[in-house]
């Protein structure tokens, strides 16, 4: 049987979730879990179907949000725009561990955003100031020749940053820590925002 720690009880739960997130996502990279910061991100498309993808968690703030980026031309930048609001879902399977965090989803000012961009590797930035994300492949080789004017664009002005680049910040609602027991009796630890504040208590299996 996986022993919860004692931060996963609600006798010894922090105040806030993000502090228990910091401390799950710290013993997950003791742990040599594989791309912690891995999560998913669900979103709702204009026919109010659920649309999901993974993705890379860039931060939580110390007020408890939680960070993501990429093109506001992009299907998640799209659906955001329209209804801004989100899941998360990080899955550490060496760990039997879950966490899933929902809430409402905000831009963050342009500068961070332009900090960001900057700091991706060259492809990454070459690949969105194609702004073709998503769209119709019908020419696996017109992917190639789309690539050779961002390029020389990025090698002759290294700082442009595309107008549409986007740093999000999810603020939760309500957050789920879950870790799994072999006997089924798994541990599920709930926060839900009260006002400035949080509950948390236990659900059941």
């Amino acid at each position: 049987m996986v022993e919860p720690c004692q931060a996963g009880s609600p006798d010894h739960a922090p105040e806030h979730p993000q502090d228990l997130f910091v401390d799950w996502f710290a013993a997950a990279i003791a742990a040599g879990v594989t791309e912690p910061h891995a999560m998913t991100l669900s979103t709702v498309d204009a026919d109010g179907l659920p649309d999901a993808r993974v993705l890379i968690l860039k931060g939580v703030t110390d007020d408890g949000a939680w960070t993501f980026a990429g093109s506001a031309q992009s299907t998640k930048g799209v659906q955001l725009g329209a209804r801004p609001a989100a899941a998360l879902t990080f899955h550490w399977k060496e760990q039997i561990r879950s966490i899933r965090v929902r809430g409402t989803v905000a831009q963050v000012p342009a500068p961070a955003a332009r900090r960001d961009f900057l700091a991706r590797g060259p492809a990454a930035r070459t690949v969105a100031l194609s702004a073709q994300q998503s769209s119709q492949l019908t020419d696996p080789g017109s992917f190639n020749r789309a690539l050779s004017a961002p390029r020389q664009q990025l090698e002759e002005e290294p700082e442009t940053v595309p107008e549409t680049w986007r740093v999000w910040q999810l603020v939760p609602a309500s957050v789920e820590f879950w870790q799994g027991q072999e006997d089924r009796n798994h541990l599920r630890l709930q926060y839900v925002r009260s006002g400035s504040s949080w509950e948390h208590h236990r659900l059941q299996p």
